[in-house]
């Protein structure tokens, strides 16, 4: 993997937003185990987009393919990128024949628990925030896993957080 530039290592800490469908690893889940390894990303912007997490980065964790779909908690990246043991394990689903442990192909990251919210922020909620219209995960056709957030999305989506509970 590569090292991160030295202008990368000084900047403010990023926000990401990360989706897990809760039937596989969902927001309480994380709330019991209090962190985990963030592995089995198998596309490549995704894993560019891990690759880039510095210790610290918040995360939204947003429930994708559930019964109520958006943003239902934060998370903060607790260790950077590092090789993604599943793909060596040819026991794992995310076992990849093609990666080599010299230069490994897939990275993960651990994630620590921060928060749940009270009510999730649906995507309706993110959908009718207008400090949100170029939000990545609003985009038609994305479907990454991992995607990049601005300090003032994350901000909006806290704001967000905040008055649908009060509903």
């Amino acid at each position: 993997m590569a090292e991160k530039s030295s202008a990368q290592k000084n900047e403010t800490p990023h926000h990401w937003l990360m989706k897990s469908e809760p039937s596989v690893y969902g927001i309480a889940n994380l709330s019991r185990d209090r962190h985990t390894m963030w592995e089995g990303v198998r596309n490549y912007q995704a894993r560019n987009f891990m690759r880039e997490m510095s210790v610290g980065d918040r995360v939204l964790f947003y429930h994708s393919n559930a019964d109520v779909v958006g943003v239902v908690g934060v998370a903060k990246v607790r260790m950077a990128a590092k090789s993604d043991p599943t793909q060596f394990d040819a026991r794992s689903e995310y076992f990849d024949a093609g990666a080599k442990k010299d230069d490994p192909r897939w990275s993960a990251v651990e994630v620590e628990f921060e928060s749940k919210f009270a009510v999730a922020v649906t995507l309706d909620d993110l959908r009718g925030d207008h400090a949100l219209a170029s939000m990545m995960i609003l985009r038609k056709g994305n479907r990454l896993s991992v995607t990049p957030v601005t300090a003032g999305e994350f901000a909006a989506v806290m704001k967000l957080a905040r008055s649908v509970a009060k509903k």
